[in-house]
């Protein structure tokens, strides 16, 4: 059926043409491998006469095996390869897994010089006397030149061991030479070796030299892609039948691509309906194929035709073009000059398109995303833009793409303003995508954006909202803007989706002390109060280290007078009076002066067990109030010189 299919072609004799690789050959090999030294090129006439009829004795032959073996087990490679060649040049051969050793440790040292000696030695005992070699000999050397990326010896290897009939399974070195192809960027020499190979398969009636499926590609891809010749297509085909090979998809993909280049459609309907007879029913290769091939030869109206024809014929699920083909067509249209028909291609497939469709499976996402990975995210815009003008409906596939490039570039007044016109279409982005715009905006400090982008997720009742929420405060406290900090948290703190607790405020009223505006740091505090958030240790910790640096001490005194009552009732649950607070309390307060309520705070201490270092005060005592005398106090009040007194007392200055 497979033969059938494809015109009645006569199986020609194959020939190698190795002409093109002799040059990289003897690259390979030079300087060569059995050049004398120096010393020894004066003796060569000589020598060589008497090679022509030395021989070795039993026990040279011993002695020269016993060498190599002991060499090869010291890793000294140089003087194996020595007692090799004495052996060699004698017309005598090592025994047969010596032989095989000693190729085997030149293949797997993968030097180049010692890859020269593995190659040399194979073809000099294939010619000689091939049964010495071993299938997994030929094996290591040819994976070692893989390894190595040397193509031409491989080849010269191949077809030196057709040429001497030392046929070794398919299987073994078949797919090694596909890969070793590969990496030289064209599957043509392989080629010729295939085509070699086959011929001594059906000739010689050798199974175990049949080429497999993957082979068989490999050949139709350098035929179609490479070649771009339907004649050699064809016959590769012939020779799957003849072989037995079946098909599969890819196989019919590559054959399409041909056709469709060639603009065979004859031939293409042929393929469609042979495909249906191997029971292929997944068409995506071949539309993927087919698109490459139009793509090739410049026929646009023939690759829109097959999207479209794809969405009418084939299941949404098996559809899924990859990125390649998405470029392949973007390109064309890019350098015709027809971003309109572009445009026109989308929205018609939008209406071939199933609603329930994921958007990233679309037709339209797939254009716009290889816009975006060619870099060419304003040209996606322009389909945009044209998709509008053509009063096309727009899905998310063609939105998210530019949005993500958007964020990527952080074009975040663009990405908004798209996000905008996506909400007023009647789409809705998920969370992800917002935070991600989110994100970018506080990246780039679009403070504007990141906010405008929060309301439109609020409005469109996407109910997580702590991811975006948290993002937008790290990133105005780390930008210090606590202004805006306070603004965002009164816009939203009334929103059940969000989630504010005491640490929300305690970081602006922090981020306010540290920039000095104390005004706005207590106006936080009220608010925060008001709003029936209750303080806690680090919201007085901050206010009073706010207080001190700008010298403020009275408000320490009002802060104290406010807290104590809350440690002492029950109020005082939320509040940590730990070491922390009563430092910041004791420190503040003596600077200020307040001795009262200096000791206010050391009784509360003492009756919290908390341990107080008070060297810390006697040292703030000292910096501001080393000339207060007693006597001055007690002409101006009674009490303020008793509790100078009981500090004094207390931090061990009446000494």
């Amino acid at each position: 059926m497979w033969r059938k299919a494809v015109s009645s072609i006569p199986f020609r004799a194959f020939s190698s043409s190795p002409t093109t690789e002799i040059p990289t050959l003897y690259s390979f090999l030079q300087p060569s491998i059995f050049a004398l030294k120096p010393n020894e090129q004066a003796k060569q006439p000589h020598d060589s006469a008497n090679s022509q009829t030395k021989t070795l004795t039993e026990d040279q032959r011993n002695t020269l095996e016993t060498t190599l073996e002991k060499s090869l087990v010291t890793q000294n490679t140089d003087e194996a390869w020595k007692s090799f060649k004495a052996l060699t040049t004698c017309c005598s051969f090592p025994n047969k897994p010596l032989a095989n050793s000693l190729i085997t440790h030149l293949s797997s040292l993968k030097d180049t010089q010692n890859l020269k000696r593995a190659f040399a030695s194979v073809v000099f005992v294939i010619e000689k006397d091939p049964k010495l070699l071993s299938f997994e000999t030929v094996t290591a050397l040819l994976s070692s030149m893989n390894f190595a990326n040397t193509a031409a010896p491989a080849f010269a290897l191949v077809r030196c061991m057709f040429k001497n009939r030392y046929f070794v399974p398919f299987g073994l070195w078949g797919n090694t030479l596909v890969d070793i192809s590969r990496k030289s960027g064209s599957l043509v020499a392989f080629f010729r070796v295939f085509e070699e190979c086959c011929r001594i398969a059906i000739d010689e009636k050798l199974n175990y030299l049949k080429p497999d499926l993957a082979a068989c590609n490999a050949a139709l891809e350098c035929c179609c892609y490479e070649l771009e010749s339907v004649l050699d297509a064809e016959k590769v085909v012939a020779t799957m039948s003849v072989l037995g090979v079946r098909p599969d998809e890819s196989s019919f993909g590559f054959l399409s691509y041909l056709f469709a280049l060639r603009g065979l459609e004859k031939k293409i309907d042929e393929l469609e309906n042979l495909m249906v007879q191997f029971g292929f029913s997944n068409k995506q290769v071949l539309y993927n194929s087919l698109i490459g091939g139009y793509v090739k030869s410049g026929k646009i109206d023939l690759v829109s035709a097959t999207i479209l024809r794809s969405l009418r014929e084939g299941n949404e699920k098996d559809l899924n073009f990859n990125v390649e083909t998405f470029c392949q067509v973007v390109k064309v249209y890019i350098q015709n000059g027809v971003m309109k028909s572009l445009a026109s291609l989308i929205v018609e497939a939008q209406k071939l398109e199933s609603p329930a469709l994921e958007f990233d499976k679309s037709i339209g996402f797939g254009i716009i995303s290889a816009c975006i990975n060619l870099g060419l995210s304003d040209k996606a815009h322009s389909v945009l833009d044209e998709m509008n003008a053509q009063g096309g409906s727009v899905g998310l596939g063609v939105y998210v793409p530019i949005l993500k490039a958007y964020s990527k570039e952080l074009r975040t007044a663009e990405a908004t303003q798209l996000v905008m016109d996506i909400s007023s279409s009647g789409l809705q982005l998920d969370a992800g995508m917002y935070d991600m715009l989110i994100e970018a905006s506080m990246t780039s400090q679009d403070f504007p954006s990141a906010f405008t982008l929060f309301r439109d997720m609020r409005d469109a009742r996407i109910h997580d909202l702590k991811g975006s929420y948290l993002t937008i405060m790290t990133g105005l406290m780390e930008n210090q803007r606590p202004e805006l900090m306070a603004a965002f948290l009164d816009e939203v703190v009334e929103d059940p989706r969000i989630e504010i607790k005491t640490h929300d405020w305690n970081s602006i009223i922090h981020a306010f002390c540290k920039a000095g505006r104390l005004e706005d740091a207590r106006r936080t505090f009220r608010r925060m109060t008001f709003l029936q958030f209750e303080p806690n240790d680090q919201t007085y910790l901050s206010l009073i280290n706010g207080y001190v640096t700008a010298e403020k001490y009275f408000s320490v005194l009002m802060l104290w007078n406010e807290i104590k009552w809350k440690i002492s009732g029950d109020k005082g649950k939320g509040i940590k009076f730990d070491h922390n607070l009563v430092d910041a309390f004791l420190y503040a307060l003596v600077r200020g002066g307040f001795f009262d309520a200096v000791m206010q705070v050391v009784e509360k201490s003492q009756e919290m067990k908390i341990f107080v270092d008070k060297w810390r005060y006697k040292q703030a005592f000292m910096e501001k109030h080393k000339k207060l005398k007693v006597s001055k106090l007690r002409r101006r009040s009674f009490r303020k010189m008793e509790a100078l007194i009981a500090f004094k007392n207390w931090a061990g200055l009446n000494a």
